[in-house]
């Protein structure tokens, strides 16, 4: 029954779209989805493992945080290339090109 719950196609395809996206925005989506699977894993293995402590939930909740504070400076790094450059585009980012 375990296997069933660690078994997510989910982060194998937020890893491909994550890198196959061309807008950042569409690529910060699928970073969250990535950290969401790593979530339902923590709390599925630590339900399975029986322990009484609910460290699965814990370390959960410190990813939750660190991905709402990833969101908020990507979010804001992100307004500001589309302030300089006016667009979004990934591939069309060249800030560091000689």
């Amino acid at each position: 029954m375990f296997e069933h719950e660690l078994f997510c196609p989910f982060f194998g395809i937020g890893i491909y779209t994550f890198i196959a996206s061309r807008y950042m925005v569409k690529a910060f989506m699928w970073l969250e989805l990535i950290f969401n699977v790593g979530n339902v894993t923590f709390v599925a293995s630590s339900n399975y493992l029986g322990i009484q402590q609910i460290k699965g939930e814990i370390f959960s909740v410190f990813v939750i945080v660190t991905a709402a504070v990833e969101a908020a400076i990507g979010l804001a790094i992100v307004l500001a290339i589309y302030c300089n450059r006016q667009s979004i585009r990934i591939d069309e980012l060249d800030l560091l090109k000689w």
